[in-house]
C-alpha cells in the first residue's frame, strides 16, 4: 500500500490534505509531532511525506536530514505557506523531493495530488532500475 505521512502543526491543513489524498486512495496517517514521524518513517509505513515548516521545536532544516537518515529512498514534499528562495535551496540539497505551496483551492490541491502521484512514480522507477 502506497503510504503518506503527513507532518504539520496546522489541524486544518493536515486535515484537508489527509482527506484528498484518501480519496485518491493512499493510506495517509496524520500527525504534528517529530516522535510519531520518526516513527512512521522507520517502520516504513510512510514512502512520501509532506512536511509543514516548523512542528514542535524544531523546524523542516532541522528535522529533514533525520527522516533522511532513517529512510534514505523517503520522498519528502515540503509544504510551505511562504518560504523564500535561499532556504529552498538548502532544503534541497538536505534532500526534499519537492516543494509546494500549502493549499488554499482545488488548484492547489492538483498540485499536491500530482506531487504526491509523481513521487511514487520516481520510487517505482529507482526501485526497478536497482533491481
Amino acid at each position: 500500500m502506497q503510504g503518506i505521512l503527513i507532518v504539520d502543526e496546522d489541524l486544518a491543513s493536515r486535515k484537508q490534505m489527509a482527506d484528498m489524498l484518501i480519496e485518491s486512495g493512499y493510506n495517509v496517517i496524520v500527525t504534528n509531532s517529530i516522535a510519531n514521524a520518526l516513527y512512521g518513517v522507520l517502520k516504513k509505513t510512510a514512502q512520501v511525506v509532506l512536511l509543514g515548516t516548523s512542528f514542535d521545536e524544531l523546524n523542516a532544516a532541522d528535522l529533514i536530514p533525520l527522516l533522511k537518515q532513517c529512510n534514505q529512498k523517503l520522498s519528502i514534499i515540503l509544504v510551505a505557506a511562504d518560504t523564500s528562495l535561499l532556504p529552498i535551496k538548502k532544503l534541497r540539497e538536505e534532500g526534499i523531493f519537492y516543494h509546494a505551496l500549502k493549499p488554499v483551492d482545488s488548484e492547489d490541491h492538483d498540485e499536491i495530488r500530482q506531487a504526491v502521484e509523481c513521487a511514487f512514480k520516481n520510487m517505482e522507477k529507482t526501485s526497478d532500475i536497482s533491481k
